[in-house]
């Protein structure tokens, strides 16, 4: 069992704490070689049954960069019809996703068939396999950050749209799209917390 040191234990805190979801990149591209060390990472995190049904798709064509940016714009759109008075004042304001300049773009879908793992803990929770790639985007995410990097998760997309432009098997199911860049600035706090939409709290815990 490797021993951690307090000087170790504060980094990584401080990795933590500049883990944030970014939305403004700068287009500086990203050497292969890192976005290779970033999925290595995001591939030895833990999943039900040792099933690994995480499957990154690089959206790296102008084509399948255009379609997945439309099927942002009209989501949000949408979800902008959703809120009224300040609240829908502020959503207009918002800078939701950092796809015009992310230099590196993927989707992450959870293959919800992989015969992988043999069903082990997925029978009486099946989203154990959903959670598990969740698992795995995390990984990438604190991994990007140590690079110097920032990641940004889009999740104002329909799904299925999504799947059919990319030409995604029909079992697969959208966990993530991920943007990935240096960040064009940086930030402690979430940008949510900065724009008044909503304001960070300590976890709620329960003791039975």
């Amino acid at each position: 069992m490797p021993s951690f040191s307090p000087a170790f234990r504060e980094e990584l805190h401080q990795l933590f704490q500049w883990r944030r979801d970014v939305r403004r990149f700068r287009t500086d591209p990203v050497p292969a070689e890192v976005v290779g060390r970033l999925l290595a990472e995001a591939g030895s995190a833990p999943s039900v049954g040792l099933s690994e049904p995480w499957r990154f798709v690089l959206v790296e064509s102008a084509k399948a960069r255009a379609s997945a940016l439309g099927n942002f714009r009209c989501a949000n759109a949408k979800a902008l019809d959703g809120y009224e008075g300040d609240r829908q004042q502020i959503y207009a304001n918002l800078k939701l996703s950092g796809m015009q300049d992310a230099p590196i773009q993927m989707a992450v879908f959870c293959d919800d068939a992989s015969e992988k793992g043999h069903g082990l803990g997925a029978g009486t929770m099946p989203e154990m396999r959903r959670y598990s790639c969740v698992c795995a985007i995390m990984q990438l995410w604190l991994a990007a950050r140590a690079e110097g990097l920032g990641l940004g998760w889009v999740s104002i997309l329909d799904p299925s749209r999504l799947a059919r432009d990319l030409g995604i098997p029909e079992d697969w199911l959208l966990i993530g799209y991920l943007c990935i860049g240096v960040p064009e600035e940086e930030h402690t706090d979430p940008e949510l917390d900065r724009a008044g939409w909503e304001t960070r709290q300590p976890p709620e815990i329960t003791t039975v």
